[in-house]
């Protein structure tokens, strides 16, 4: 079962190493399946070379290469290619909108709006969050007291006082590990954590929306001033695993879940 495998192994993520990551799950990988790894600008060129399927991992902001993306994914919706996580993802995967989506549906998700003339939607505080609507990684994210930008392009949020950050770490609807950042300003300083009950009750609710069968997800909340939970974002394209912060045991556990996975999303 040969898989393409779509990495960015050099970029220069802040706070996390890519390269290291997918060096380290190819190693693995290669145990169940062949492998040839590319870079993402060069999906599109390489499908239809006999892989049963592709697997994107750390390829890094999708807006660096929009029009080899969208080229890839244009293809690969064309032909029936098999790719993984699959193209269905209603997260990070399809843009932005969803966080204006479950804000409408009442989910617990930091409230968001697109138009500086809906602001009164939104709880109102002293400062607010605006970044691009098609942006990744904080690129273009700014803090201020009076949001503005073109309608539809951008996301402004009430700026959240919040004592941590936590993400939830799934293959499949199959929760593997949770690590949290003590520290709001060093965001990738994670260390483990130990979710109670509500916390995998929470999301897992959006791991269920997303209504992905298979595929990696990452879950990232914040813990607000009242003591819930708020949905950051869903990272399902291709979420950073931070692997290398568990204990080896996690390590091996999430590795056999996603061979698995592989396996039963090509038998599907």
């Amino acid at each position: 079962m040969p898989l393409l495998y779509v990495t960015d192994l050099a970029y220069p993520a802040r706070g996390r190493r890519y390269g290291d990551e997918d060096i380290f799950l190819t190693s693995r990988l290669r145990e169940h399946f062949g492998l040839a790894l590319c870079h993402p600008r060069d999906a599109r060129a390489m499908l239809g070379l006999g892989f049963d399927a592709v697997v994107v991992r750390n390829s890094g902001p999708v807006l660096h290469y929009q029009r080899d993306h969208d080229a890839f994914r244009a293809a690969a919706l064309a032909a029936g290619t098999r790719v993984y996580n699959p193209l269905t993802g209603r997260g990070d995967m399809a843009g932005k909108q969803y966080l204006l989506d479950l804000t409408a549906a009442g989910y617990p998700v930091i409230p968001t709006v697109d138009d500086p003339a809906d602001l009164g939607l939104l709880p109102s505080v002293p400062t607010y969050a605006v970044k691009p609507k098609r942006g990744a990684d904080s690129i273009g994210l700014t803090f201020t007291d009076r949001p503005e930008g073109p309608a539809g392009e951008i996301l402004i949020q009430p700026r959240v006082d919040f004592a941590y950050e936590v993400s939830f770490y799934f293959v499949d609807d199959a929760f593997q590990y949770a690590l949290y950042a003590p520290d709001p300003a060093r965001r990738w300083e994670l260390t483990p954590y130990e979710p109670t009950p509500a916390d995998l009750d929470f999301a897992r609710a959006f791991i269920g929306w997303n209504t992905l069968a298979h595929g990696i997800q990452r879950v990232d909340a914040c813990r607000a001033p009242s003591g819930e939970l708020l949905l950051v974002e869903l990272e399902d394209l291709n979420p950073y695993l931070s692997l290398d912060l568990v204990a080896p045991e996690v390590r091996d556990a999430f590795v056999t879940a996603l061979a698995q996975s592989l396996h039963s999303f090509l038998e599907d």
